[in-house]
């Protein structure tokens, strides 16, 4: 069994995802509308806080719990653990979180392109969620393990979505008096349309290269198969 410190990933990964959550729910467990980091659209008005705050704390959920799912020593080393972290992952953060997304995400307040992409990951997400639960329940752990893959991608966009918001504000700044004629709303509109499709499809495609580069690698005769404890059991 390789021990936890041999996987250098993990460490660096844990830490990103406090200090993105510890940045992120501060303004929404005030639950005061005006410290909310995203405008409210005129269609929702103040009822956009109040979906936006279940959509950040069950997402916390997600992120977090990603981290001890995908970690291979605390699958093997505790199994019953990761089944009921499994449970609140689903359960607790994706469902709940992803519910809440489908309204918020078309009603953005950052144009049609935006809306679009939120849409379709808010869709996409509890999808690939719901096929990796119903793959654990019948014990198809190979196919769970692939579903879930995805869908720990899709949780872990949120992330890489506020990269690509830096990249794009720095980069489009510039340009605002020539290209976008002075008009801030429509750099915005533009900076988020890129943002939001960037921020999920490229960690979706690297996942579905990182499944198909395993499934092609050729096995050892003596290698194990997966068991319950190599996959992501929703039992």
């Amino acid at each position: 069994m390789t021990r936890w410190w041999r996987r250098p990933w993990i460490v660096p990964l844990a830490a990103i995802v406090v200090i993105f959550v510890a940045f992120s729910i501060p303004p929404y467990l005030s639950f005061d509308p005006a410290q909310s980091r995203v405008p409210q659209p005129p269609e929702l008005g103040v009822a956009h806080f109040w979906l936006l705050v279940p959509h950040v704390l069950f997402g916390s959920v997600a992120l977090v719990t990603t981290v001890f799912q995908i970690w291979p020593w605390f699958r093997r080393r505790h199994p019953v653990a990761h089944r009921r972290i499994g449970r609140v992952y689903v359960f607790g953060g994706v469902l709940p979180a992803a519910t809440a997304a489908l309204t918020i995400g078309a009603l953005s307040p950052f144009g049609p392109v935006s809306r679009a992409s939120n849409v379709v990951l808010a869709i996409l997400w509890i999808y690939v969620t719901v096929k990796g639960w119903q793959a654990a329940r019948h014990r198809r752990y190979g196919e769970h393990r692939r579903w879930m893959i995805r869908s720990f991608a899709l949780t872990a966009s949120i992330i890489t979505n506020r990269v690509w918001a830096v990249v794009f504000v720095i980069g489009l700044s510039p340009q605002l008096e020539t290209t976008f004629h002075g008009d801030e709303g429509l750099l915005a509109w533009v900076a988020s349309g890129a943002t939001t499709w960037l921020g999920w499809t490229i960690p979706f495609l690297i996942a579905e290269w990182w499944l198909e580069r395993d499934r092609s690698r050729p096995r050892s005769p003596t290698r194990p198969e997966r068991t319950e404890a190599d996959a992501v059991p929703v039992p």
